[in-house]
């Protein structure tokens, strides 16, 4: 109801004030353009952003996907700035910007769309529900729980996106601690922290380390620089917080699961697809997406396989389909098709959203504005660690994106800082990344934004500790 009585309000105000409205100065770059930043166009484009992703922010309370706020924003910006310059004469510079803007996520949704297929594969194999039931049965105590999810997270988060890291890690917390509400929540704090410090490190790790990848501003091996700050990151408050966990010990059991065909076979065809990404881009100057495309053909070549030898391994003559089950566990043959259906839809189609918004808000001018702001008076150190910050409230996507949009002048020094501040900065609320609204979803009244906060300071000397530990180890690179 908001979105619609904004959209009707903005039509009233083009009608009332018109085209000539419109401020006529002209700057450089790339070509001419129409100066809009201090126009209604730029007003009504900013309010439409804001409006948009108060609802992303409110989803868990609205229950609206987050990718429909921002696609109807989206749409209506760039409408507004297709209008306003076809008026003026300008036919084609506004397609060209977003055109471009389009290429991007083109590259960071083909890329992302193989990633999640193949974590979906691994999913379809039971190997993460293996490693979860195996870590129950475990009869570990709660302390040394606390310390193998955080480790966990943090080591495959990098590979696999810290959402799906973070979820499996809590429902192995869930599974075993379910009655005591403190461990549940000091646990799902270090998940996410352990989650989002990993991811910092690897391109894979995150979106925001994907796109500066994907970019060409780091190339793939410098971001391994990165890594003993973001074990700083995860080790300083997990350290802390553990000293609070209970040292209880749970039952043990009997571990009555395993991995489906082809599952060890899987996982190194992942494996082979990431080399083939960072090969295409380090080698070949090709993007790294064309690479995981590549990748995705040995999981349906392998899945087509897989596919023809399931009838001949399993009809064994005088077996049953109950025998069968019992004995291999896999009587449904691997579909690779099903596997990208199950991708996370809504969030590719968020990043759309986001990516043709703040595409937008540059073209129409205020990325250069707020580059100016942060980059040139406040100086890229003080500017990057604002980003980590302002990451903690708003996701660090968009955040991530309008600083690749401006393009700062900084050193890789500098570029690795705001790469590891975006990443980790989510960490300091609940709600300032996907694995922690996730997981205030999935350990609902135990892990809540209340008890996040509570440990805040915590989690805020890790990420100052980590940056100090960043410039130290890495002066070389400032």
């Amino acid at each position: 109801m908001v979105v619609k009585l904004s959209y009707r309000l903005l039509f009233l105000v083009f009608i009332v004030l018109g085209i000539p409205g419109v401020a006529m100065a002209m700057t450089g770059g790339g070509g001419e353009r129409l100066d809009l930043t201090a126009s209604w166009v730029g007003y009504a484009s900013l309010l439409l952003f804001v409006v948009a992703y108060g609802f992303v922010m409110a989803e868990e309370y609205t229950h609206m996907r987050k990718s429909k706020p921002v696609l109807l924003a989206a749409g209506v910006i760039w409408g507004i700035i297709g209008w306003v310059y076809a008026s003026h004469g300008f036919t084609h510079m506004a397609e060209v910007a977003v055109r471009h803007n389009i290429l991007e996520y083109a590259e960071l949704f083909l890329f992302l769309l193989v990633a999640m297929t193949y974590i979906n594969a691994m999913e379809e194999r039971l190997i993460f529900e293996t490693l979860r039931v195996k870590l129950v049965c475990a009869g570990f105590s709660y302390r040394k729980i606390f310390w193998i999810t955080g480790l966990l997270a943090f080591f495959i988060s990098p590979v696999a996106d810290n959402l799906t890291t973070a979820l499996l890690m809590c429902a192995v917390v869930l599974a075993i601690g379910k009655d005591n509400v403190k461990f549940v929540g000091l646990a799902c704090i270090n998940i996410v922290v352990g989650a989002n410090a990993g991811g910092a490190f690897s391109p894979f790790g995150d979106i925001t380390t994907l796109m500066v990848w994907q970019k060409g501003i780091v190339d793939f091996w410098t971001f391994f620089h990165l890594f003993i700050p973001s074990v700083v990151n995860w080790v300083v408050p997990a350290l802390i917080m553990s000293f609070a966990v209970p040292n209880v010990h749970p039952a043990t059991c009997e571990v009555n699961i395993k991995m489906k065909r082809g599952a060890f076979v899987v996982m190194g065809l992942f494996l082979m697809t990431i080399c083939t990404a960072v090969s295409f881009h380090n080698f070949l100057h090709l993007p790294p997406m064309m690479g995981m495309m590549t990748g995705l053909a040995y999981l349906k070549i392998y899945g087509f396989y897989l596919k023809k030898t399931h009838k001949k391994k399993y009809g064994i003559a005088g077996w049953d389909a109950q025998k069968a089950e019992e004995v291999i566990g896999d009587t449904v043959p691997f579909d690779v098709f099903k596997n990208i259906a199950r991708a996370e839809w809504d969030t590719l189609m968020f990043f759309y959203g986001v990516i043709l918004c703040v595409g937008g808000l540059g073209f129409i001018g205020y990325l250069a504005m707020v580059s100016q702001v942060m980059y040139v008076e406040w100086g890229p150190t003080a500017a990057n660690i604002a980003v980590g910050i302002l990451s903690a409230i708003v996701d660090n996507i968009p955040v991530m994106f309008a600083v690749l949009s401006m393009n700062p002048d900084m050193s890789p020094g500098h570029w690795l800082l705001v790469t590891l501040t975006a990443g980790v900065g989510g960490s300091l609320l609940s709600i300032g990344s996907a694995a922690g609204v996730a997981l205030m979803g999935q350990a609902r009244g135990m892990y809540t934004f209340a008890g996040h906060l509570k440990w805040t300071p915590v989690i805020a000397l890790g990420y100052a500790a980590s940056i100090a530990v960043h410039f130290v180890i890495n002066a070389s690179m400032f």
